[in-house]
């Protein structure tokens, strides 16, 4: 007797829709079989090790490629974030839980509100850990993710997608461009479907995997490279830094807090009774102690300076009548 099951699979419609898509990853870079690894598993350990090695380091000239397409993105995305928009992530399986974990590291290496920087995954927050079948494979449920942010012209969306195929990314980079808000297609295959649908596609090419079609690897390693771009910059250009200290760093734990008065001390060079001061003075904020110390102004003060300067904490000392030279 015929399963159910097995009936299914032989279907010629199923056979010709598998066949197609079986095509279709064919024709990828990050899908290519590589010969000359075919037996990598009777290799011992530390060969293994080395030839991955030899491969990550490949990465970072592939992303040195496409530094100007990723510095325009940057900047594009800074922009509309100055307006008070948000930078959006949205991917399936590992390029979704790297939109996740970059969104989640800004609220407190940057004091971002958890709203300003998101991270959507296909299938909802159980993907992060289990894989949801199908999900990615659905456009309509991306643009059901962003409808229910109630997207807006000034947000950025980011597809995040290794083969540059991935329904979901593509569905949110298509949706979102519809709702007048700026795309970015993050992907590892040049001419993607995903670099297609953006304003601003960014195509890492790593070339095929270790392993075929593993794409956690350096695809994955090129997409955490990109994503860090993406935010760090994005934010050092909203004033979030003061040359490469973290001064909207929100000190949430112990090591947070010892840091915190690092920052102040290497900004300004004060003593550890003017640093507690200063922070006593202004709830504990690093950049509004910074200015109070450099620009010799109270808490208050130090509040109005930094707001009429949208943050800035240069600008900010600009302004300031009494400010250290």
């Amino acid at each position: 007797m015929t399963s159910t099951t097995d009936a299914n699979a032989t279907t010629p419609g199923r056979h010709s829709e598998y066949g197609e898509l079986r095509a279709e990853l064919a024709t990828l870079t990050t899908e290519e079989f590589r010969p000359e690894l075919a037996e990598i598993d009777r290799l011992d350990t530390l060969e293994i090790a080395g030839i991955m090695n030899g491969e990550d380091r490949t990465v970072p000239t592939a992303v040195a490629a496409r530094l100007p397409e990723i510095a325009a993105a940057i900047d594009a995305t800074a922009a509309r974030m100055a307006r008070g928009g948000r930078l959006i992530y949205a991917g399936a399986g590992t390029p979704g839980r790297l939109g996740i974990l970059d969104a989640s590291e800004c609220p407190p290496t940057f004091n971002t509100d958890p709203s300003e920087v998101i991270g959507l995954i296909a299938g909802g927050p159980s993907a992060i850990i289990t894989a949801v079948e199908g999900a990615e494979d659905s456009k309509e449920l991306a643009a059901a993710d962003l409808d229910a942010l109630d997207l807006t012209p000034d947000d950025t969306v980011v597809g995040i997608s290794a083969s540059g195929r991935t329904p979901y990314a593509v569905g949110a980079v298509e949706h979102a461009r519809r709702k007048g808000a700026l795309t970015i297609g993050l992907s590892c295959n040049a001419d993607s479907a995903l670099g297609a649908a953006s304003e601003h596609p960014l195509e890492i090419v790593v070339g095929p995997e270790l392993l075929t079609g593993s794409t956690r690897l350096k695809a994955g390693t090129a997409q955490k490279l990109v994503l860090n771009m993406l935010s760090t910059i994005t934010m050092i250009r909203l004033g979030k830094t003061y040359g490469n200290l973290m001064v909207d760093v929100r000190a949430s734990n112990e090591k947070l807090r010892a840091r915190s008065r690092r920052i102040v001390a290497l900004a300004t060079g004060a003593s550890d009774e003017e640093i507690e001061a200063a922070l006593a003075a202004t709830d504990g904020e690093v950049k509004n102690a910074i200015l109070t110390i450099l620009g010799r102004v109270d808490g208050p003060t130090a509040a109005t300076l930094l707001s009429a300067s949208d943050g800035h904490l240069r600008a900010a000392l600009a302004a300031a009548p009494h400010t250290t030279p």
